[in-house]
């Protein structure tokens, strides 16, 4: 990967960072610079490091990597320290797995993503939660699986069935848990392991994330807890969304960096569309990211989505 040299000439001798893990299955939208400009505002003004981590565990796009840094850089967002690659991590999450499974949290489950949207729910269980189908098998019902060939998921054996996390912007936040799925049948781990282990490893105490992926933040909270791990500061933020109210994506039109270069409206005056919709910038003007740092408020952001029309951009 060509990593695009972005060190910060800011002496940070804290610990303490911030960062944005995009998966490599393609450009980055203005929806996703949006949440690595908030996420870099977030981190760079309150002292952190502002690291990224590739996240190609599950989709990879060969180039995509280094597009989304180039794009990244030429609004102007700056990291330090090499970027990581998740797939390279591997260590840390079978190490996490073996903790967890030292405590007896771990098991064995065969069942296919058909089976378990067809099982019976728990009762008040929430929509898509594991039913605990293998959670208490015999030895010879293990051994009656095993049989079949079919390689098995390993599951957290949950001990909660919710958890309580706290979000800058949104307050207390209370979600469901599950014995969700710590490594898949395939020995791909699973995202709700690897994001907890790696931000811990990295030092991350600030995640700063689209607020879809709030649901998931209990199951990720609790897990750091049954590691040992120190909380981060959770800030999840509005997504861009289509004039249909769908979450934004490529296919909504011309969105991409490249896109609307090629539509004549240069990165600088992408990141004032950002920044815009983030009330940083007042229509049509013209800022840098040293501009946007020193007028960044937190209590000041929008707390609804930003309604994208690609039609309007320029």
């Amino acid at each position: 990967m060509d990593a695009v040299s972005s060190a910060t000439t800011v002496d940070r001798h804290q610990h303490g960072a911030g960062r944005f893990a995009p998966s490599p299955s393609g450009d980055l939208h203005v929806g996703n610079l949006r949440t690595a400009l908030l996420a870099w505002l977030f981190a760079r003004s309150s002292g952190r490091r502002f690291l990224v981590r590739i996240e190609d565990l599950d989709r990879a796009r060969a180039g995509s990597a280094d597009r989304q840094l180039a794009e990244l850089a030429a609004l102007g967002l700056t990291w330090d320290g090499p970027v990581v690659v998740q797939s390279e991590l591997a260590a840390g999450h079978l190490a996490a797995i073996d903790r967890l499974r030292a405590g007896g949290l771990v098991y064995e489950c065969w069942c296919t993503r058909r089976e378990i949207q067809e099982a019976p729910s728990a009762p008040h269980a929430a929509p898509g939660s594991y039913p605990g189908t293998c959670r208490d098998l015999s030895a010879a019902e293990q051994s009656e699986r095993r049989a079949t060939g079919r390689p098995p998921a390993l599951r957290l054996r949950a001990e909660v069935q919710e958890w309580t996390m706290k979000d800058r912007l949104l307050g207390p936040y209370t979600g469901v848990v599950d014995d969700l799925v710590l490594r898949r049948g395939d020995g791909v781990v699973a995202y709700n392991l690897a994001v907890v282990v790696d931000d811990a490893a990295a030092g991350i105490d600030q995640v700063v994330r689209g607020d879809d992926l709030l649901p998931s933040t209990p199951r990720q909270a609790y897990l750091g807890h049954l590691l040992g791990l120190a909380a981060p500061e959770y800030v999840h933020v509005p997504l861009a969304l289509n004039p249909a109210g769908a979450r934004l994506a490529k296919r909504d039109g011309a969105v991409t960096l490249e896109e609307l270069t090629d539509r004549g409206i240069p990165a600088g005056r992408v990141l004032g569309l950002i920044a815009e919709s983030l009330r940083l910038a007042a229509s049509g003007e013209s800022v840098d990211t040293a501009a946007l740092l020193q007028r960044f408020d937190p209590e000041q952001l929008p707390t609804g989505p930003w309604i994208v029309d690609p039609t309007c951009l320029g």
